[in-house]
């Protein structure tokens, strides 16, 4: 009897324990389940190229980026600030021109041009100013603040799209610089 009474006492003890874990395991998921939310809400955003490849209207951008063999420098420490073209931006260009230049024997003159678009140091909005910037490519850019912000002929539609490695505004065009001649490709 008292082997029978000892068995159903740690069987009632296993019994209740094992209902404990239930509400703890609820409640454990629960709280991991927010933890989980929280922390996805407040990561850092990717790099440049990690942020374009994730926004389907630099598509193309981040084709001629894998192209020209830049996507490790543009993920690198930076920061960079980029003047990022939207595929419309590229669809706007002479009719067979994006071919030619996404060509391997075209590879030179596409990381001359998509280093035109990249500044060192992260720009925000707040403090552009107007002026002859160097980019990464050698060349100056204009930047005029008269009537909205240009960048050369460009114009910039959106602007502090963040990184965790500098910053993104978005241009409506491409902007070649004056080292590349397009008409000899």
């Amino acid at each position: 009897m008292k082997k029978t009474l000892a068995a159903l006492a740690v069987a009632s003890v296993f019994a209740l324990a094992a209902c404990g874990d239930d509400e703890n395991s609820a409640t454990t998921t629960t709280e991991a389940t927010e933890t989980t939310e929280t922390t996805a809400m407040t990561e850092e955003p990717g790099t440049i190229v990690e942020v374009a490849q994730g926004n389907d209207d630099f598509s193309t951008l981040v084709a001629a980026i894998v192209a020209a063999g830049l996507g490790d420098a543009l993920s690198g420490e930076g920061p960079f600030t980029v003047f990022a073209p939207t595929n419309a931006a590229f669809e706007a260009l002479p009719e067979g021109l994006l071919e030619k230049l996404l060509l391997p024997e075209n590879k030179d003159v596409l990381t001359a041009i998509l280093t035109y678009h990249v500044v060192s140091g992260e720009v925000m909005a707040a403090d552009v100013t107007a002026g002859d910037v160097a980019t990464l490519e050698g060349s100056t850019i204009a930047i005029t603040t008269d009537d909205g912000v240009k960048i050369n002929d460009a114009t910039v539609t959106a602007t502090d799209v963040e990184a965790s490695n500098g910053v993104i505004h978005v241009i409506d065009q491409v902007i070649v610089p004056p080292t590349v001649d397009l008409s000899a490709l």
